[in-house]
């Protein structure tokens, strides 16, 4: 394959990798660099878009990212967003500023200047995804403001920057910049806008199919691992079989899928299990270590601290299995979100520790479907013929159940309490069926035990949270309201169990809060 026409650079936006995705699904190909690797890449390489990510950090802070040698030299034109805007601004003479009162942060309204190329086929007003906690107060010389938060864009109240400034160009210059995130899919009409950047103003031309990835990963893999050995990860979720499925043609009977029973896995879990390693086509073992992981994560309460006592154990039993199989290499299904999250991508901030992004080998590891999302994954195994039942399996959690077990040890009886309780709820949403309308359903018990009423007398046991998501890359997601009749069948089902009082239902999105309760 030819270089990539788009470069990224990333400034340690958590949406970062979601700009490549986006991109995809359009597709155009990319290259996501961090702003040193993108100053060296740029020496060699032109291409004819650059894209500048959004971070954390503040263009004012010592120490903060900065624009690489290059970007303008390099004729291409210059697409930034967020952090990357305020950084324009910032090195080309305008104002940036922090504004407790002009902080946004989740969906707002936003009208466009639609006569610009960027917004071109829009509505002059649309729904946008904000994060950021400093604005651009004032545009550099020879930028137009093309876009503000709400209101009418035409307006006279623009000339005192009240409004803030959502958007901000300069044709001449081949710079466009968005406050707000196009990539993110609660920007109704982003695609629209990255098209348009992409196509319309840049003139890239296709470069990428779905089945290009998996030629891509086969060929990535083989070059990697040759005729020696490999073990993979396997889950039974839709990442490590699509994976598994994709490299056993290539790898053979040099590949052996070993699947870990933590003690901590679903009701009918081992079935799962093997019900994906055949429709893989691969060699499945599975490991017994229930008792290994409960006296690794003994009496934690920290999430995080469960995550990571649970990952080093992951990684040593995983180094047995690959020394017993002879295997140089271990292969895992981490994707882009675990990556991120873990803070193991770009300069992205620490969200949560995943345990296949922080587990430690010995053996060499290889991740090859780093850089993709869930959809990505789902369309791919679509691809390969796997059956719908792993097509649509929802994600969980490798430390399993233990994470489900909130804010108090995860002892074995208590983990038999949420396996009950998932199960129970996930009958009764198949029942009304619901369950193909939730991307992912965590059931989980609250460790703060509160007075309840059994047998007319006094008891003191536990809640029940059940939580329901919708999302297509699990960067963000909404809450899942389930209907009020459901919600009064699964209270009064769960709540015959001796040990749970209360059942509660969250449907908070994420950000701010995360898929899982840890």
């Amino acid at each position: 394959m030819e270089q990539p026409q788009i470069l990224i650079v990333d400034f340690g936006s958590q949406y970062t990798l979601l700009i490549g995705r986006s991109l995809r699904e359009l597709g155009y190909r990319s290259i996501i660099l961090d702003p040193k690797k993108a100053e060296k890449w740029l020496i060699n390489n032109k291409p004819k878009a650059i894209i500048l990510s959004g971070g954390s950090a503040s263009v004012y802070d010592s120490g903060s990212p900065r624009m690489p040698k290059g970007v303008f030299e390099s004729g291409a034109y210059v697409l930034a967003i967020c952090y990357g805007m305020q950084l324009i601004a910032h090195e080309l003479g305008g104002s940036v500023e922090p504004h407790r009162a002009r902080k946004e942060y989740g969906k707002s309204m936003t009208a466009f200047v639609t006569q610009n190329a960027l917004f071109k086929e829009l509505q002059n007003e649309s729904v946008v995804w904000a994060s950021h906690g400093d604005s651009v107060t004032r545009v550099p010389d020879g930028f137009e403001i093309i876009a503000v938060p709400g209101g009418d864009i035409s307006t006279p109240a623009l000339a005192g920057m009240n409004l803030g400034i959502s958007a901000m160009s300069n044709a001449r210059k081949k710079i466009y910049c968005l406050q707000f995130h196009p990539e993110v899919t609660h920007t109704k009409e982003g695609k629209i806008i990255l098209r348009n950047f992409i196509e319309g103003i840049c003139g890239c031309e296709r470069d990428w199919w779905p089945k290009d990835l998996i030629h891509e990963i086969q060929s990535k893999v083989k070059l990697a691992v040759g005729n020696r050995r490999a073990i993979i990860g396997f889950s039974g979720g839709v990442d490590s079989t699509t994976l598994t499925t994709m490299l056993e043609p290539i790898l053979g009977k040099n590949l052996l899928a070993v699947a870990i029973d933590t003690g901590a896995l679903r009701e009918g879990e081992l079935d799962e299990i093997r019900f994906a390693a055949k429709a893989a086509g691969v060699r499945l073992k599975i490991v017994r270590a229930a008792r290994r992981f409960r006296k690794a994560i003994g009496n934690a309460t920290d999430a995080e601290i469960k995550r990571k006592r649970f990952s080093r154990l992951y990684g040593i039993i995983l180094d047995e299995e690959a020394k017993k199989f002879g295997a140089d290499f271990i292969i895992q299904g981490t994707l882009a979100t675990d990556l991120i999250e873990s803070s193991k991508s770009g300069e992205a901030a620490h969200i949560k520790s995943h345990h296949n992004a922080i587990a430690k080998f010995k053996s060499q590891q290889i991740h090859p479907s780093r850089e993709l999302f869930k959809y990505e994954i789902r369309d791919l195994a679509k691809i390969l013929g796997l059956p719908d039942q792993i097509v649509n399996r929802q994600p969980f959690p490798g430390p399993g159940l233990n994470l489900r077990v909130v804010g108090i040890p995860s002892t074995r009886e208590k983990m038999a309490v949420v396996r009950w309780a998932d199960a129970k709820v996930t009958s009764i949403l198949k029942k009304h069926k619901l369950m193909g309308k939730i991307s992912q359903l965590v059931v989980a018990l609250l460790g703060v035990p509160v007075v309840g009423i059994k047998g007319d007398g006094r008891t003191y046991k536990y809640i029940i949270a059940v939580r329901g998501v919708v999302s297509n890359d699990f960067m963000t997601c909404e809450g899942f309201q389930i209907p009020k009749k459901v919600r009064a069948e699964i209270t009064s089902e769960i709540t015959k169990h001796p040990e749970v009082v209360h059942v509660g239902f969250f449907e908070t999105n994420k950000p701010p809060a995360t898929t899982e309760f840890e």
